[in-house]
């Protein structure tokens, strides 16, 4: 008969917590943490930025829970932060949610005629 099939009693399998690229969600496989200047082979981004910290929070006045780094203003270019820690978690691609933007631009079209 075999081993029951977790899922279908309601427990999903684990997703793999990994290092990854914060943009494209490429693995990070080296050791140790990226420097500055490292990048991800797939799509360019920095590695070593706020968004792939795992003090970042963006529901935090700074988004870090680190009291001891100074502030950051773009989280996701590289930065001289000496308290960086690669964060393991699931790769979920980021939402760029710009409704509030969008109905704004639609408000002034409207106003505007166009």
């Amino acid at each position: 008969m075999g081993w029951p099939v977790p899922w279908r009693f309601g427990i999903l399998p684990a997703m793999a917590m990994t290092r990854h690229c914060w943009k494209c969600g490429s693995e990070y496989k080296l050791s140790g943490s990226p420097g500055r200047s490292e990048t991800c082979h797939r799509c360019g981004s920095d590695l070593k930025v706020c968004l792939n910290c795992i003090s970042y929070d963006q529901h935090l006045a700074q988004q870090c829970r680190d009291g001891r780094a100074d502030p950051v203003a773009e989280k996701h270019l590289a930065n001289y932060c000496e308290y960086f820690d690669f964060i393991r978690r699931e790769f979920t691609p980021p939402t760029m949610d710009h409704s509030r933007e969008n109905k704004a631009r639609d408000a002034l079209k409207k106003l505007l005629g166009d």
